[in-house]
């Protein structure tokens, strides 16, 4: 087999992506030079790994095998480039860190940032996933840490509570619903302003819109929750946010705000790893500096 750990990284970011451009630009590749890889690769394992379609690569039965294999190989590969920094100045590695939209957008970016300043040898490659997916990665060895909802089965996992995480209903003030208290299955009667469709939230909510029987009509997607709030603002529709992103909202809101009473809107956002002991000292380190806040709570 004649391929490195550099066309396997770039074969992972191609099924991330979906399409070659995508995980070429992810792997700082020229298109050309990204599929002459992949042919490469797939010439020396005697397979096609990747079905070609107009609206992207999926990829066959032998694709998904070798995708399990490179995602455990490139994790061994960062193990073993932890174990010789230990003879080395400070530690270098790369933290695969998986979490859901709220954390993304609302608890991580000064959290993160302050991290990496503090640790230059380190890298961190962040994705947002829905949570039950990133406690399927976690338990499968392909990521070393997870911020999940509290929603999910976490059996076999490490949890540590990270933050309280409730969403809330936003509405236009002129709305026919804004006079009451409003339940979720209520507001599925009416449009929606929405993130986009691949964010874990979206995936989140349009699961229990369907646990109740219902689809979520989402009338227009925007960019971020500062987005949806005012296109709500506006009168585009409904939409739910977490309450931190309604907290940085500014105190003269042109829209009515209400908490979803569903035991499911009533979040909290866990921590979570194989095991917290055992982690490689770089991922430790990253957890170390997320859960830091945590213990100083009195």
């Amino acid at each position: 087999m004649h391929f490195d750990l550099i066309d396997l990284r770039l074969y992972l970011h191609i099924l991330d992506t979906g399409n070659i451009t995508a995980g070429a630009a992810r792997s700082h590749l020229s298109l050309a030079a990204a599929s002459a890889r992949i042919r490469a690769m797939e010439a020396s394992l005697g397979v096609e790994c990747l079905e070609r379609g107009r609206r992207g690569v999926t990829p066959t039965a032998a694709g998904k095998a070798l995708a399990r294999h490179a995602r455990l190989l490139l994790q061994q590969a960062e193990h073993l480039q932890q174990d010789l920094a230990e003879y080395a100045k400070g530690i270098k590695g790369q933290v695969r860190l998986l979490c859901n939209t709220t954390a993304l957008s609302e608890y991580l970016p000064e959290l993160l940032a302050d991290f990496l300043r503090e640790h230059p040898n380190l890298e961190i490659d962040l994705q947002e996933l829905p949570s039950l997916r990133i406690t399927q990665s976690l338990r499968q060895g392909t990521a070393d840490l997870g911020i999940i909802s509290d929603a999910v089965d976490t059996h076999g996992l490490q949890t540590l509570a990270f933050r309280d995480d409730p969403l809330v209903l936003i509405l236009p003030l002129e709305h026919p619903l804004a006079a009451g208290t409003v339940s979720f299955i209520d507001s599925l009667q009416h449009d929606f302003v929405g993130l986009s469709a691949d964010s874990a939230l979206s995936i989140y909510l349009e699961e229990q819109a369907l646990h109740s029987g219902f689809r979520l009509q989402t009338r227009i997607r925007a960019e971020g929750f500062e987005g949806v709030m005012r296109m709500v603002a506006r009168g585009a529709g409904l939409g739910i946010v977490p309450q931190a992103a309604l907290d940085r909202w500014p105190s003269q809101r042109r829209f009515k705000a209400q908490p979803l009473r569903e035991a499911w809107a009533c979040r909290q956002l866990l921590l979570c790893a194989r095991s917290f002991d055992h982690l490689p000292g770089y991922a430790r380190a990253l957890f170390d500096a997320l859960a830091l806040p945590l213990r100083k709570k009195p």
